[in-house]
C-alpha cells in the first residue's frame, strides 16, 4: 500500500504533523529524497509488460502472460520467438494470470473465478482454432488441476467438488479435445489424494483431530488401509512430495527426528527411508526433477536468500554457466521433455524479472527474452537488505530492509539517521517474506520511508520449531516478535520511534488490527487490507472447501466451538478491544472475499463508528481477497499513499485520476485522508453494500 509525489497538499501535511514532534529527520529524510524523482505509483502497481513464459513440451512454441487492453492474458507464439506471439484469451476484466501447458503441445490450460469469489473453473484452449473450452461448466465449484502427465498427453484431472455441502473434490479425467468427463475417484470425505503419472490414485490424506495428518492407501477391495500417521508436531513441515517413475517409491520432505526438513526417498513396501538433502537452517523447500524419469536432480532452500544444492552431477555444468549469465536468483520455470531446452528467470532486488530460453546442447547458451517491465530498469530502485533479528525468546527472524535512496551513504543496511518507517506484515501466517523485488517496498522507499519485513514465528522455511512456537499465539508472541522487531530498528537507529506504521494483508492485516489494539502506543497508523477483525467469525465462516482443514486451525489458532476456546479466542480478537485504538487506522475489502469476508470489516468499523473512533474503509465491489485489478490498485495505493503521508510525513503522489475505471466505495472515513473527500465528490459512487 503506498505512494508517489506533486508537492501540492505537502506543506500544510508537514506543517500538522511537526506541531507534534521534532522533524529533523522527516526533514532531512525529504531532502535527500527531493534529489531522487518522484515515481508514479502506475509503475509499481500497474501489470508487467510480460511475464511468466513458458516453452512447451516440445519447445517448439513459446507462450507467455502481456495485457490485452489493459488486462492481463495470455499470448503465445507458433515458435520461441515472443516477437510472433498474439493474444489467446481475451478476459476484459480480471485477467488471466497463470496457465499451464498441456502435453498435447497445442492446448493451454487455466483456472478462473469470477470477481475474486475463488468459485474456479478449468478452461482449455486450443491454440490451433482458438477455441476456449469451459471443462468444469458448473456453478459454485472450486475446481482444481489434480494430475497432468505426458502419458495422458489429451487427458487432466481435475478435483470437482459439487456434491453435497461442497466440502470434498472427487476427482474426474477430463478429455481436453472433447471435455468428456469420467469419474475416477468418488471422495468419501478426503482431504486430498496423491495421484502417480499413470493416472492411479496411490495415497489419500486426511487431518487428524489433533491437526496432524493420516495417509491411507487403497487396500484392493474399494476402501483403505492406513499407511502412515504424520503427528502434529511435523504436520506443518512433512508431507509427500512425488512419486519415481516406477512409483514404488515417495519422495518426502520430511522433518520427524529433526528440525528442518530434509529430502528422503521412501521405499512404499518397507517404508525404509534414504536422506536425499538436508539443511541445517531452512526447510527444503523446491526440488527440480527430471521431466521424463522424475529423479530429483537439485533441491533448493532459502534463510536469507536462496541456494541450490545439486544432487545429479549431470546438470552441475548447467548450473555453472547458467549462474555466469546475469546477477540475481535463478529459477528454472520449465524443461522439454527430452531435457534439450529450458526457460529460465532471474529475480532482482531492484529490477524486473529477466526470462531466458536456456539451450543445453551442443554449446550451452542462453536467448534473452524479455523482462518483465523495462519501465523498471530506468527507475532509481533500491536494494533490500536481508537482516536476522533476534526475537526476546532467542528465535531468529530473517527479515527484509529497503532504505530510501540516498538515506544510506555506505551501502551497509543503516540509513544516515533515523526514519519514519513501514512495517510490512506478510499473509499466511503459514508463509514467509523472500528476498526479491516488492513493489510496496520499492513505492515505499521512494516516498522516504524505511521499510520492514519479518517473518514471526509461524513462517515457513525455517523448520518445525519455529512453526510449532506460533500454536495458539496469534495476537501473542507472533506479536511479540513484530514489536522486537520495531525495538530493533528503533535501537539500530534505523527508525523513528514515534513514527512507525503498521500495515499488511490477510494475517498481516489482523496483525495491524492487533498492532492498534494490544500495543495501541506503539504505531503511529495501520493499514489493514482483508485482515480478519474477530478469530471466532473467522473460523465460524470459512469458505466450504476449507472444512477438512479446520481441525488445523483448531490446533493452530483456536477452537471456536468450545466455550474455554472461544474465551481464548475472544483475547486476541482485535474487535473486542476497539476502545484502545489512538492511532488512524485504513481498512480495504473485497466485497466477494470468501475467506476474510466482508462481515469481517463491517463489523470492526460499526464498532469504531458507534465509539466515534476515526476509520477509513474503502470496500471494493468486485474484489475478493486482496486486490487483483490495476484500477482497484491504483486506487487503493493512492488513498494509502495520502494516509500515511499525513501520519508519517513522506512524499505521495495526489489522487489524480488513479480513480478512474476503480469499482470502490468509502463508506467510513472519507474525510480522514487528504484529497479523499473531494475527489470522491467528483465521480459518481455506487451505495455501500
Amino acid at each position: 500500500m503506498m505512494r508517489r509525489l506533486l508537492f501540492v497538499a505537502l506543506p500544510l501535511v508537514l506543517a500538522a504533523i511537526c506541531l507534534q514532534s521534532s522533524c529533523s529527520s522527516i526533514a532531512a529524510a525529504q531532502g535527500a529524497a527531493a534529489e531522487v524523482p518522484l515515481i508514479p505509483r502506475a509503475r509499481f502497481f500497474g501489470n508487467p509488460e510480460k511475464a511468466r513464459a513458458r516453452l512447451s513440451h516440445d519447445g517448439k512454441r513459446l507462450a507467455y502472460v502481456a495485457p490485452v487492453e489493459g488486462v492481463l492474458n495470455v499470448w503465445a507464439s507458433p515458435d520461441d520467438n515472443p516477437a510472433n506471439a498474439k493474444p489467446i484469451t481475451f478476459d476484459k476484466h480480471r485477467g488471466v494470470v497463470s496457465y499451464m501447458w498441456a502435453y498435447t503441445n497445442k492446448h493451454i490450460l487455466y483456472t478462473q473465478d469470477k470477481n475474486g469469489d475463488e468459485d474456479n473453473h478449468v478452461y482449455a484452449i486450443n491454440l490451433d482454432t482458438g477455441k476456449i473450452t469451459d471443462l468444469t461448466p458448473i456453478e459454485k465449484i472450486a475446481a482444481q488441476i489434480e494430475g497432468f502427465s505426458e502419458n495422458f498427453p489429451e487427458e487432466i484431472l481435475v478435483g470437482i467438488n459439487d456434491r453435497g455441502e461442497r466440502h470434498y473434490h472427487d476427482i474426474y479425467k477430463i478429455n481436453i479435445n472433447t471435455a468428456e468427463k469420467k469419474l475416477v475417484k468418488l471422495n468419501p470425505g478426503f482431504a486430498g489424494f496423491l495421484i502417480d503419472d499413470n493416472y492411479e490414485v496411490r495415497l489419500a490424506m486426511n487431518f487428524s483431530p489433533t491437526g496432524g495428518q493420516v495417509y491411507l492407501q487403497p487396500d484392493g477391495m474399494d476402501g483403505w488401509k492406513p499407511f502412515m500417521e504424520i503427528g502434529v508436531a511435523d504436520a506443518m513441515t512433512t508431507s509427500p512430495a512425488g512419486f519415481n517413475k516406477e512409483g514404488d517409491k515417495l519422495y518426502m520432505l520430511d522433518s520427524r527426528g529433526r528440525n528442518t526438513a530434509a529430502l528422503k526417498l521412501m521405499t512404499i513396501k518397507t517404508g525404509e527411508s534414504e536422506l536425499l538433502a538436508e539443511n541445517d537452517r531452512a526447510d527444503i523447500s523446491g526440488a527440480l526433477a527430471h521431466p521424463t524419469k522424475k529423479t530429483v536432480q537439485a533441491v533448493s532452500y532459502t534463510f536469507t536468500r536462496t541456494d541450490w544444492k545439486i544432487l545429479d552431477p549431470a546438470i552441475q555444468p548447467d548450473f555453472d554457466y547458467l549462474k555466469t549469465v546475469t546477477d540475481g536468483e535463478l529459477q528454472i520455470t520449465g524443461r522439454t521433455l527430452d531435457d534439450t531446452r529450458w526457460s529460465v528467470a532471474y529475480v532482482m532486488d531492484n529490477g524486473p524479472v529477466q526470462f531466458y530460453i536456456y539451450d543445453r546442447a551442443p554449446n550451452r547458451k542462453v536467448t534473452y527474452l524479455f523482462s518483465s517491465n523495462r519501465e523498471l530498469e530506468k527507475l532509481p530502485l533500491v536494494k533490500m537488505h536481508p537482516q536476522v533479528i533476534k526475537s526476546r525468546d532467542g528465535l531468529e527472524l530473517v527479515s527484509y530492509l529497503t532504505l530510501p535512496k540516498g538515506s544510506d551513504a555506505d551501502g551497509d543496511g543503516r540509513p544516515n539517521e533515523p526514519l519514519p518507517m513501514v512495517l510490512n506484515v506478510h499473509g499466511g501466517p503459514w508463509a514467509r517474506d523472500d528476498w526479491g523485488y516488492d513493489p510496496e517496498h520499492q513505492l515505499l522507499a521512494n516516498r522516504g520511508y524505511a521499510v520492514l519485513a519479518v517473518n514471526y514465528r509461524g513462517s515457513t522455511g525455517f523448520g518445525k520449531e519455529f512453526i510449532n512456537a506460533a500454536d495458539k499465539e496469534w495476537a501473542g508472541k507472533m506479536h511479540n516478535d513484530l514489536i522486537d522487531a520495531v525495538n530493533w530498528v528503533v535501537d539500530n537507529k534505523i527508525a523513528r520511534k514515534d513514527k512507525v506504521a503498521i500495515m499488511g494483508g490477510s494475517y498481516g492485516g489482523y496483525a495491524t488490527l492487533v498492532g492498534l489494539t494490544f500495543t495501541p502506543d506503539v504505531f503511529a497508523c495501520g493499514v489493514d487490507v482483508v485482515g480478519p477483525s474477530s478469530l471466532i467469525t473467522l473460523l465460524s465462516n470459512p469458505p466450504p472447501y476449507w472444512m477438512p482443514f479446520m481441525p488445523v486451525m483448531k490446533v493452530r489458532v483456536g477452537d471456536h466451538q468450545s466455550e474455554e476456546g472461544k474465551k481464548f479466542l475472544e483475547s486476541r480478537s482485535p474487535l473486542l478491544m476497539v476502545d484502545k485504538i489512538q492511532r488512524p487506522l485504513l481498512i480495504g475489502q473485497g466485497a466477494n472475499d470468501p475467506r476474510v469476508k466482508q462481515p469481517e470489516a463491517d463489523q470492526i468499523v460499526k464498532a469504531m463508528n458507534e465509539r466515534k473512533i476515526p476509520v477509513t474503509y474503502v470496500l471494493f465491489h468486485d474484489e475478493g481477497h486482496g486486490f487483483s485489478r490495476p484500477p482497484n490498485r491504483f486506487a487503493f495505493y493512492a488513498i494509502t499513499e495520502a494516509f500515511l503521508a499525513q501520519n508519517l510525513g513522506g512524499r505521495f503522489e495526489p489522487i489524480g485520476d488513479a480513480f478512474t475505471g476503480a469499482d470502490f466505495s468509502v463508506p467510513s472515513g472519507d474525510d480522514q485522508v487528504p484529497g479523499l473527500t473531494e475527489k470522491l465528490k467528483a465521480r459518481p459512487m455506487r451505495a455501500a453494500k
